[in-house]
């Protein structure tokens, strides 16, 4: 029967598992929980080909316990109930370890059913999960469980891992085999930390290497290239690898770094994410920007509907043109302090009634006790008069701040020698 090669060649060891030194290192905590023998609840977070599922099984040998495997996108709750009905039988009379891979794909209910059994210590959950554990989970098994990121792999761990498996693979098949210059480092940086993605690529050069005259197999960079073509790209549209792609470019942005906005937005159009992008170049004009010069706000605008009306690819030439502006521009965000903090007091209640002055005139004559008496501000010297527009209970408060920038600098200077203050 046919097994993939990281299947049939998954470490049997934690000093096998490529990366995940934070966690499974001499003195890592994960490492000395799996060398103990007394295995809690746990959850493991991290992206695809990882080692999550591999360091499962090898903690599951170190128990006593019988193990058990589900894996949340075809598992229902009668799986669980078969579980349950192990326990306390002569199949499972220490009760059980259960894996349960791709958690985020259990319901509320789903993942209620095993805590009573998780509570009394019947059942010993690891799970898995790609998806930001504190969303996808829910609170009460997160509370009895103890979670554990794992990161992406870099190249060279990628790299340690294929070079172990081709020593296995030529000891099983006795067939020798010879790589260009570059192989395993171009397939290491193509799979996107991804080891499982990487070991496929082998398995697949494997597979299609033309023997030579001595019987060996030559895998040759341009086959790599050839199989490997997008495959570094993480993304889903819907999860944490979206939301950091978002937040780098956000970032960058706001950092000024016009290099590193223009990778982010790069890995976006390269994914087909024409309109994420778009969005996250239009807020940072307002957020990071803002009055600092705020024509960058119709400058990004045309940017952006020139880049919607052509499309990918050739939308690329005037987005990349807005992230490079945007990172070369001034910052200033003291309008979106503003409007937080006047958000803030608002919500905590701190309103209060409109000034009699600032309300419609439509109450004039209705009974009031006097008249709306509005100044009139263009009727005055420098268009502008004394006059209070918050309500009593906030007339001291200060919601913008003039930043340090050149324009909001001469707009208070301007306003400081009007107002009497300069």
């Amino acid at each position: 029967m046919y097994r993939p090669l990281a299947d049939e060649f998954r470490p049997q060891t934690l000093d096998d598992v490529a990366g995940q030194e934070h966690i499974l290192g001499p003195d890592g905590m994960l490492r000395r929980i799996a060398e103990s023998g007394h295995i809690p609840c746990m959850i493991f977070y991290g992206p695809s080909g990882t080692g999550k599922t591999t360091v499962a099984r090898i903690i599951a040998q170190k128990t006593n316990r019988p193990l058990r495997r589900l894996n949340a996108t075809t598992a229902s709750l009668s799986d669980i109930k078969d579980i349950i009905a192990e326990l306390d039988t002569f199949l499972a009379p220490e009760g059980v370890l259960l894996y349960l891979d791709e958690i985020q794909y259990f319901n509320k209910k789903q993942q209620q059913s095993l805590l009573e059994f998780i509570e009394n210590g019947k059942i010993t959950l690891i799970a898995s999960t790609t998806e930001n554990p504190y969303f996808c989970v829910f609170n009460a098994i997160l509370s009895r469980s103890t979670v554990f990121e794992f990161k992406q792999l870099e190249p060279a761990d990628v790299k340690k891992a294929q070079e172990r498996v081709l020593d296995l693979l030529q000891k099983r098949d006795g067939v020798p085999i010879r790589l260009e210059d570059g192989v395993l480092d171009y397939i290491a940086s193509a799979c996107g930390g991804d080891a499982r993605k990487g070991l496929n690529t082998l398995e697949l050069l494997y597979n299609t290497a033309v023997p030579g005259k001595d019987g060996a197999l030559t895998f040759t960079l341009a086959d790599a290239r050839a199989v490997t073509q997008r495959s570094a790209m993480r993304y889903d549209r819907d999860g944490d690898e979206h939301y950091d792609i978002l937040s780098a470019l956000m970032k960058s942005m706001r950092g000024s770094d016009p290099d590193a906005a223009v990778h982010y937005l790069a890995r976006f159009l390269e994914t087909g994410d024409l309109l994420g992008a778009c969005r996250r170049i239009l807020c940072s004009a307002s957020e990071d920007i803002g009055l600092a010069y705020p024509l960058a706000v119709p400058i990004v605008k045309a940017c952006v509907d020139s880049a919607l009306q052509l499309g990918l690819p050739e939308a690329r030439l005037p987005l990349a043109e807005a992230v490079i502006f945007l990172s070369t521009c001034p910052k200033s965000n003291t309008g979106c302090m503003a409007i937080d903090a006047a958000m803030a007091d608002v919500k905590a209640g701190k309103a209060g009634p409109i000034p009699r002055e600032l309300q419609n005139v439509h109450a004039d004559g209705t009974g009031f006790e006097r008249e709306q008496g509005y100044l009139y501000p263009h009727d005055f010297h420098h268009r502008w008069v004394a006059q209070q527009y918050l309500p009593d209970s906030l007339k001291d408060a200060r919601y913008y701040e003039y930043g340090d920038n050149k324009t909001e600098q001469a707009a208070k200077k301007y306003w400081d020698l009007i107002k009497g203050e300069g």
